[in-house]
């Protein structure tokens, strides 16, 4: 879990659960938006050419940086997201130590976070490995097209 930029504590907080796939052309991400049985599907593409050594670490990295990108547009000022990521929340959490690729990716999602009044990153749950599997489907049937 990380935790940024909690300045208005009285904003509604916003749960979000990620999935998200890409390859050489494109990545989608698909989120649930909301909770309590409320939630809103929410589609976002985003450009990513996966390096196979990053074992996918770069497409959480653009995917989570669009969908943040669409839910500020949406004016979520507080959110916590659950992302289908083992690396994603520690590196955020721990400021640790990058493969260099990861460097450009790493910043610009942190900058963008930052805009948040707060943003929390956690390890999701099998909601997010289904958003998952529904977005490596999407991605799949893109390339057999």
């Amino acid at each position: 879990m990380v935790a940024m930029n909690a300045r208005r504590r009285g904003t509604p907080l916003t749960i979000v659960t990620a999935g998200f796939a890409a390859d050489e052309r494109h990545g989608i991400c698909y989120a649930t938006v909301g909770g309590g049985g409320r939630e809103t599907l929410v589609r976002v593409e985003f450009a990513c050419r996966p390096l196979p050594v990053l074992r996918g670490r770069d497409v959480a990295y653009y995917a989570l940086d669009a969908l943040a990108g669409e839910l500020l547009r949406r004016g979520t000022g507080r959110v916590e997201i659950h992302v289908d990521d083992e690396y994603l929340p520690e590196d955020l959490k721990q400021r640790r130590a990058l493969p260099s690729p990861l460097t450009v990716p790493y910043v610009a999602l942190r900058c963008r976070l930052n805009r948040f009044d707060q943003a929390t990153v956690r390890r999701a749950d099998g909601v997010a490995r289904d958003l998952t599997a529904r977005a490596q489907a999407e991605v799949f049937l893109n390339v057999a097209a």
